[in-house]
C-alpha cells in the first residue's frame, strides 16, 4: 500500500525538481545571451566591453571562481565585474557566477 504511493510522490519530486533545473538553465541563458548582445554592442568610444582591459584581465580570475563555485574571488574578476554591471543594465540582476561564465565563453 505504501510502495505505489511512496513511487508517486518520487515520481513528482523529481518532475518538480527537473523543472527547476529547466528554468534554471533557461534563466542563465537569457541573461548569458543578453550579456553577449550587449558585450558585442560597440559605444561610441568604439571599445567594447569584451574588450576592456579589466574584462580580458579578469578571465583567469573568473575560470578560478567558476572551478571553485564562487569560493576563488580575485581582484581582477571583483572589477570585471563592477564594470560590467555599471555599463550593462541586464548584468545587475545577474549573479556573479553567470557573469563569470559570460566572461569565459567569450
Amino acid at each position: 500500500m505504501h510502495c505505489p504511493l511512496l513511487a508517486v510522490i518520487v515520481c513528482i519530486a523529481l518532475s518538480a525538481g527537473s523543472a527547476q533545473a529547466q528554468t534554471l538553465v533557461a534563466t542563465s541563458n537569457i541573461i548569458v545571451r543578453a550579456l553577449d548582445r550587449s558585450l558585442d554592442f560597440t559605444s561610441d568610444t568604439t571599445t567594447s566591453i569584451r574588450d576592456l582591459k579589466v574584462v580580458v584581465e579578469a578571465r583567469d580570475d573568473a575560470a578560478s571562481f567558476v572551478a571553485s563555485q564562487g569560493a576563488i574571488r580575485g581582484a581582477h574578476l571583483e572589477a570585471a565585474l563592477g564594470v560590467i554591471r555599471s555599463r550593462v543594465p541586464e548584468a545587475q540582476a545577474a549573479s556573479d557566477q553567470q557573469l563569470a561564465e559570460a566572461i569565459l565563453a567569450r
